[in-house]
C-alpha cells in the first residue's frame, strides 16, 4: 500500500488511464477506480464512496467540454436520466451508511452489479434495422430505471451513470448518445452525493467524509484522461469501446465475488 507523496502521483495516473478508457463509453470510471482506492491508495470503507463521487465531481467536466465542443449533449435522454438518478442517489448514499458499512456486504453487492453489466457488454449486440429496446422505452419507465440505478450508484460511490451507459448501450443506443448523457448525469448525483455524506458525516462516528486529497488528485487525473476519452470516441468503433469496457467491469466484478467468497 502506498504512503506519502505516492498516493497522489498514482491517484493521478491510473485515473488518467481509466478515464481515457471509460468516457468513449460515458463512464467516469469510478466503477475501476473504487478496488484501486481500497487495494492500493488505502481509502477506508465506507468514506471510499464519496471520495469516489467526489472524483467524479472533480473529472467528468473535461469529457463534458468536450463532447458539448463535438456537439454532443444527449438531448433528452439526459434531462430524464438526471430526474431519476438524482433522488436514487440520495437514498442510495444513506443504504450505504446505514445498511452496509462493512467491507464484506460490500464485495457482495459490487459483484452482483458489476459481473451481469460486464456479461451483458460482452455478449449483446446492436439490433439490426435502426431499433433498440431502450429506444421504445416509456419516459416513465426510463426514469423509474434511473432511479434504481442512482441507488445502486449512491451505494456503490459511482453516481449511477456507470451502470446506465452499459444498459443503455447493451441495448442499442450508441455511445455517442448515450456518453454525454450518462456523465452529465454522473456530475449532477455526484455532486448530490457528495453533499448528502457530508451531512451525514455531522451525524455519524468513522470515516463517511470524502478523502479530499485522495479525491482531487483522482479527479484531477480524469479530468485530462475523460477530456482525452471524448476526443477519441468519434474514431473508435461501437464494438469496441462496449468490449473493452464488459471485459474490464466483468473482471472487477469477479474479483469482488472471489473476496466475497473468501
Amino acid at each position: 500500500m502506498l504512503t506519502g507523496a505516492w498516493v497522489y502521483v498514482a491517484a493521478l495516473a491510473a485515473s488518467f488511464a481509466v478515464a481515457s478508457v471509460a468516457t468513449p463509453a460515458g463512464v467516469s470510471g469510478a466503477i475501476l477506480l473504487l478496488p484501486f482506492q481500497v487495494g492500493v491508495l488505502g481509502t477506508p470503507s465506507p468514506s471510499v464512496t464519496p471520495t469516489n463521487l467526489l472524483y467524479n465531481v472533480v473529472a467528468t467536466p473535461g469529457a463534458l467540454y468536450r463532447y458539448w465542443r463535438q456537439g454532443q449533449t444527449g438531448g433528452q435522454l439526459t434531462r430524464f436520466l438526471i430526474l431519476g438518478t438524482l433522488p436514487g442517489v440520495v437514498v442510495g448514499s444513506i443504504i450505504r451508511i446505514d445498511l452496509l458499512p462493512s467491507p464484506a456486504k460490500f464485495d457482495v453487492v459490487i459483484a452482483v452489479v458489476l459481473i451481469p453489466l460486464g456479461g451483458w457488454l460482452l455478449i449483446a449486440r446492436r439490433p439490426t434495422g435502426g431499433g433498440s429496446w431502450s429506444a421504445r422505452l416509456s419516459t416513465a419507465v426510463l426514469v423509474m430505471t434511473a432511479a434504481l440505478v442512482g441507488c445502486v450508484g449512491g451505494i456503490y460511490g459511482i453516481g449511477g451513470g456507470a451502470i446506465l451507459a452499459p444498459i443503455l448501450i447493451g441495448s442499442g443506443r450508441p455511445p455517442a448518445e448515450v456518453a454525454p448523457a450518462t456523465l452529465a448525469s454522473t456530475f449532477v448525483t455526484s455532486v448530490a452525493g457528495v453533499v448528502t455524506f457530508l451531512v451525514l458525516s455531522t451525524h455519524h462516528h468513522g470515516s463517511i467524509a470524502p478523502d479530499w486529497g485522495v479525491g482531487i488528485a483522482l479527479g484531477v487525473g480524469g479530468l485530462l484522461g475523460g477530456y482525452t476519452g471524448a476526443r477519441l470516441q468519434p474514431h473508435m468503433p461501437e464494438a469496441t469501446i462496449r468490449r473493452v469496457l464488459g471485459l474490464l467491469v466483468l473482471a472487477i466484478g469477479i474479483r469482488y465475488a472471489w473476496l466475497a467468497a473468501g
